[in-house]
């Protein structure tokens, strides 16, 4: 890094020699340098999605109005499901060519301890409690495998230890994805490293990271990043839209979350009221990376070419009239 003043510099090249950054990086500097192995920089992931009206609603109208939701993200919970709602959830990936997430449904908000219902201790987020909810955890997602689930996002890094290394030894298909929830409530490069080593198939670190700090994970590790570029008012409301090339600039591969604003929060069923409102964001979305970042390219659906495989790539190009931004790792 080049400042007129740089602080704590033996930290800071203690953690260079880790292979983390030594800081935020500029917002004004750099691409990542990396894509999805079919040369998309950014896909779209609709979150809380949790019924089968609403997943079907959301690729049927989406594929109608011309544009992609590569991912959609059942967030309620696998065990609150019917094994035949699972699998038509599944079959609806099929159909439209879309990733299908669903999330580990024993958590600490479910369960009995009395201490995550509490101020100091909802801190917890949704992680396990005990080991008998670690087991039952893991019994969620073999239920989901066998119903045709392929992705799953979990809430304790102890089960994302736990999965991977079962994904390892082959007790697990080795093509399930591992994706850790911001409700973890991780945001910094280290947690970052951590989580990938762990097993984790993509990150969603906290959602009011600024640009820097996006950059500075995507400095960190390779496997993609799941950024909220809106959020329901129960996690700040803020609305990301114009910083969506942005973070597609710093952060590709990258998932951008979209349509989430529509909601009061988070594990409810969406409206029809809101769906259209949720289409609306993703529509907008969309249209704005066409409009200031044409180089930067979405994934197409399964269906079209896309591929599993989440290992980056190629380079992404500067933004048309970037000036004096230049590449960087």
């Amino acid at each position: 890094m080049t400042r007129e003043a740089v602080f704590y510099e033996q930290t800071r090249r203690q953690l260079a020699r880790l292979g983390l950054p030594d800081a935020d990086p500029p917002a004004t500097t750099g691409v990542s340098g990396q894509s999805f192995p079919d040369g998309g920089h950014f896909r779209v992931e609709v979150p809380t999605v949790n019924s089968l009206h609403a997943a079907e609603t959301l690729l049927a109208e989406s594929r109608r109005r011309g544009f992609t939701i590569n991912r959609i993200t059942e967030t309620r919970g696998m065990y609150r499901h019917t094994a035949r709602e699972i699998a038509a959830y599944t079959a609806l990936g099929t159909e439209y060519g879309s990733e299908i997430l669903m999330s580990v449904g024993p958590r600490a908000g479910y369960d009995i301890g009395a201490g995550v219902q509490t101020p100091e201790g909802m801190r917890i987020g949704y992680r396990l409690r005990g080991q008998e909810q670690l087991i039952r955890a893991i019994e969620d997602v073999k239920r989901g495998i066998e119903l045709g689930v392929r992705g799953f996002v979990v809430y304790d890094e102890g089960l994302l230890w736990a999965l991977g290394r079962l994904r390892a030894e082959g007790d697990l298909p080795a093509g399930i994805h591992l994706k850790v929830s911001a409700h973890c409530g991780q945001g910094n490069p280290a947690a970052a490293r951590l989580l990938e080593t762990l097993g984790a198939d993509s990150f969603n670190p906290v959602r009011d990271l600024t640009l820097p700090m996006i950059a500075a994970l995507r400095q960190a590790v390779s496997i993609p990043l799941d950024c909220h570029v809106d959020n329901p008012r129960s996690s700040g409301g803020f609305i990301r839209t114009y910083e969506a090339s942005d973070i597609v600039r710093v952060a590709a591969p990258v998932y951008l979350k979209t349509g989430n604003s529509a909601l009061d929060g988070h594990g409810t069923s969406p409206s029809s009221a809101q769906l259209d409102d949720i289409l609306r964001q993703v529509e907008i979305v969309v249209e704005f990376l066409g409009r200031h970042y044409p180089a930067a390219r979405q994934s197409p659906t399964a269906r079209q070419g896309a591929t599993d495989d989440h290992a980056p790539t190629e380079r992404l190009l500067e933004p048309a009239g970037a000036g004096t931004r230049t590449e960087g790792a």
